[in-house]
């Protein structure tokens, strides 16, 4: 479905997440794209751009080549790329233009893997779904491809991170908090998918007692993570005091009994009139929501306003994308916490909260993205 927007601004695309899933893990990924995908992900989405190295390339599609099908070039530039470079695997993803000819993904990674000897992916993505759709689509085939087990034993239990992109997380210091919050709680630290980390720590994520799944592009790798080595998972992220100290039990919990837990669901909802409502991804704006409501009393619902699952969503939560439905919405609400640039729709008499989404405003406002992991929450300051 095509949501329209006249003035707010769009999420990051899914191309994007795929780049940004990927981008420390030393694989080939290349976007067959004109170049506009690959410019504008370098530009607004990416902040390592500026001081960390990746092979994330646009493959120069002209229009006489899409026109003609000429995936032959598309083939020969990603096997000489990947001569040259030695990467660990490919990926390779579609933007518009060959999503409209009806490119054959799955063949062309069949033969450039054949061609080059490296294993290659094909990602299922055309530049007009959400950053969640790529990611989830790259962490998936990391669990499945490159995750493993080497038996290791630890004194503590280990817990990997599921799902860690600046797209949702923004900085490495709100990574580092929540492994910091791990240790802190018993745990130690395992992999993290896949910020701050290195391909090999995929080897041994199954040796994990359980999944931190922070985003909802890492549920499905974390099921996958589940289903292959019985790792379960808990999801949230342990934002205000509160909301920390439950998810840490959480942990515990099903660490212990091997059952996979969704904490950041179960919540003080109240009536879908005059409530506090967080606005964005469902992962992050769920604890966000747990968190707020447990430090004020307050109810507090979410608008999901992103790619979701059932599972995520709680029964007073609502999943709304079209800009005119959302500005609707927000007269019912007493307060929202959302991205600055939602602002411009809400009504004047409504309390707002910013608090910056980089997948939704690039790096407009990235200074003043707080790190909320283990704190008390205090948004009422912010400008």
């Amino acid at each position: 479905m095509i949501h329209y927007a006249r003035i707010i601004s769009c999420y990051s695309a899914d191309t994007s997440g795929v780049c940004s899933a990927l981008y420390e893990l030393g694989g080939l990924t290349v976007v067959h794209d004109a170049s506009g995908c690959n410019s504008t992900y370098a530009t607004h989405d990416e902040p390592r751009w500026y001081d960390m190295d990746s092979m994330i390339y646009v493959s120069g599609l002209t229009e006489i080549d899409a026109v003609m099908g000429n995936d032959e070039k598309f083939i020969d530039d990603v096997c000489k790329c990947a001569q040259q470079l030695s990467p660990k695997f490919i990926t390779i993803c579609g933007s518009p233009m060959p999503a409209m000819t009806g490119t054959d993904f799955d063949a062309l990674a069949s033969i450039i893997e054949q061609r080059s000897g490296i294993r290659t992916h094909a990602m299922h993505t055309n530049g007009m779904k959400s950053y969640l759709c790529g990611a989830s689509q790259a962490f998936e085939m990391l669990a499945r491809c490159y995750c493993g087990s080497k038996g290791t034993k630890s004194a503590k239990p280990r817990v990997n991170i599921i799902g860690a992109t600046p797209l949702d997380l923004s900085r490495q210091e709100i990574v580092e908090s929540v492994f910091r919050w791990l240790e802190e709680n018993g745990f130690e630290r395992g992999c993290c998918m896949a910020m701050g980390s290195r391909f090999e720590e995929l080897e041994s994520a199954g040796d994990a007692a359980c999944s931190l799944v922070v985003s909802a592009s890492g549920l499905e790798a974390a099921k996958v993570l589940e289903e292959r080595f019985s790792v379960p998972y808990v999801v949230g992220i342990p934002l205000g005091k509160e909301f920390a100290a439950l998810l840490a039990q959480d942990v515990r919990r099903a660490a212990a009994q091997k059952k996979s837990i969704i904490s950041c669901v179960e919540r003080n909802c109240g009536q879908a009139e005059n409530t506090v409502a967080v606005v964005g991804e469902s992962v992050y704006s769920g604890s966000l929501a747990k968190a707020y409501s447990l430090q004020t009393g307050k109810p507090v619902r979410v608008i999901h306003t992103l790619d979701t699952c059932a599972e995520l969503v709680a029964a007073c939560d609502k999943k709304i994308a079209d800009e005119d439905k959302l500005e609707l919405e927000f007269e019912h609400c007493s307060q929202v916490i959302a991205d600055p640039l939602f602002k411009p729709i809400v009504h004047l008499g409504t309390d707002f909260l910013p608090l910056a989404h980089e997948a939704f405003s690039g790096r407009c406002f990235r200074k003043t993205i707080p790190d909320l992991v283990d704190k008390t929450i205090d948004l009422e300051k912010r400008s």
